[in-house]
């Protein structure tokens, strides 16, 4: 009888430690996420070339996110913003053949980018209602816009392993000078919003938080340091390579991926980016402790969508159907190069696809009198590589249908500019016969030097009749001296696709080599 007490004893005492033990393990596992993540596509809904090689496109991301999502665990699907603008597939869909791709590949978040706004706040509005996923952006007042008006929020909370995730998003500040979101849309102020969507979501007892962030990498790791409560950082705008990029024409990267940053209170933040154009998926793998802190990073890596990856049958036969009505227009052939045409290695500021565009400008305004030509350096958006060009390709390089305008400005006018330009507020690259020299290390005002206009020295007192595209003589870019010229202007109504077509046309096979338009020191 004794006997028989005692083992029963034995074997309650047994299962009690069994269970403690079990429940101690379970409340001290890690908890294992796996982001995956794309940003700045710009409506590259087919793939894209580089080193002579297909990369990219909507097709093979489908597939190669499936894959990464039955592959690793608790899997979330998000996207940093810049989806619209660069192609003919957002000239002729203006955003609906990105979200109908999304949808099927079944993003999860979105942060909306200063590019989502180009076409003002209706198409953004139709792309919001049609995606199947929310757009998000704490910094933005959309309550003044019936367009936007319940569309864009601050934060999300995502379900992945029976686990809350929040993610609050955020677009650049800069997205007034950039873009065209209207004068009924209104900036907060980015720290206090961010934080502001980080503190509702903790008050929820959401512990795990992501930042999906449109305003770039530099300031992504600018802003970790100024907010608590954030984990991680999934970022877009600058277009950054991070981590190993292992294949034929990949940039080298600007950082470790993920990047290593601390928050207010020093806790770990990861910030991640994956490039541009869907090149690459970030895949982040983040532990979680018990407490929603970071514990680790194991499995991390940027993947390359390269043309081994299979395409999805559903998305290439969506694609399909898509391409069908632009076909003709993108593959016509327009003329050639025998150089490649774009940043050229060695010469830091000097991009023989900018002195094309600037030369184009110039043609199409002389007989209204322009002596020069600028563009905007982050206007260019994309390199030709030598052989034919398409509708297609000037397309890429000139997306935003900009039209040309014609304006008078004092050489003191035109200096301010260059310097603004100078100081990282976009920089003017300028047409053939006009030159300045740059020297980024020296205060601002004394950067730009040896002005030559039109084959001679800048006067300040001089008057010039330049050209500009639209959005730089409105301000953008933060251009407020072009913005503010009281001298002539007009706006000749030409597109800027239009003028780099004629001029492509009337002066193939294109040859270019650095001519020093722009001489960086040191």
């Amino acid at each position: 009888m004794k006997s028989s007490k005692l083992l029963s004893f034995l074997l309650v005492a047994v299962l009690s430690l069994t269970i403690s033990v079990a429940q101690s393990l379970e409340t001290s596992a890690l908890f294992d996420l796996t982001i995956l993540h794309t940003n700045d596509i710009h409506s590259r809904v087919e793939p894209a070339r580089l080193g002579g090689k297909e990369i990219g496109g909507y097709a093979r991301q489908a597939t190669l996110i499936a894959r990464l999502k039955s592959e690793n665990p608790n899997p979330i699907v998000l996207n940093a913003g810049d989806s619209f603008q660069g192609t003919l597939y957002f000239n002729v869909y203006v955003g609906l053949a990105d979200a109908a791709c999304m949808n099927l590949i079944g993003y999860q978040a979105m942060a909306v980018g200063n590019h989502e706004f180009d076409r003002g706040p209706q198409p953004l509005a139709t792309f919001a209602k049609l995606v199947q996923f929310p757009l998000l952006a704490a910094n933005l007042d959309v309550s003044g816009e019936p367009e936007l008006k319940g569309l864009i929020r601050p934060s999300a909370v995502l379900e992945a392993g029976g686990q809350r995730i929040g993610v609050v998003g955020a677009v650049t500040p800069d997205l007034f000078s950039i873009s065209s979101p209207g004068e009924n849309i209104k900036m907060r102020d980015l720290v206090s919003s961010v934080q502001g969507a980080v503190n509702e979501l903790q008050s929820q007892g959401i512990n795990k938080i992501v930042l999906l962030s449109h305003i770039g990498y530099s300031e992504d790791l600018e802003l970790a340091a100024k907010l608590t409560g954030v984990d991680v950082i999934v970022g877009g705008h600058s277009h950054t390579a991070l981590g190993k990029l292992e294949f034929p024409g990949a940039p080298s990267p600007r950082g470790e991926y993920p990047t290593v940053a601390r928050s207010a209170d020093g806790r770990t933040v990861l910030v991640v980016q994956a490039w541009e154009w869907g090149k690459v998926v970030g895949k982040l793998r983040v532990q979680f402790d018990e407490s929603g802190h970071v514990a680790g990073w194991n499995g991390s890596e940027p993947i390359a969508v390269t043309q081994d990856v299979p395409e999805d049958p559903v998305v290439k036969s969506l694609i399909a159907a898509l391409q069908r009505p632009i076909a003709s227009l993108q593959s016509e052939k327009i003329g050639s190069t025998e150089t490649p045409l774009g940043p050229v290695a060695g010469f830091q500021s000097e991009n023989t696809m900018a002195n094309v565009i600037t030369d184009a400008m110039l043609d199409a305004t002389a007989k209204q009198g322009s002596v020069a030509a600028f563009m905007n350096a982050g206007g260019v958006r994309a390199a030709l590589e030598p052989g034919t060009i398409t509708y297609g390709q000037a397309i890429s390089v000139q997306p935003f249908n900009n039209t040309l305008v014609v304006l008078d400005l004092t050489g003191e006018e035109l200096l301010k500019a260059l310097e603004h330009g100078a100081g990282g507020g976009g920089m003017l690259h300028p047409s053939r016969g006009s030159s300045y020299v740059l020297d980024r290390s020296k205060p601002p005002g004394g950067r730009v030097s040896e002005v030559v206009i039109a084959g001679k020295p800048l006067d300040r007192s001089a008057t010039y009749r330049v050209t500009l595209n639209s959005f730089t003589a409105a301000g953008g870019d933060g251009h407020e001296v072009l913005k503010s010229a009281k001298g002539y202007r007009y706006d000749t109504g030409m597109l800027d696709i239009d003028a780099l077509v004629d001029y492509i046309k009337s002066h193939s096979p294109l040859s270019r080599a650095p001519e020093g338009r722009i001489t960086t020191r040191r």
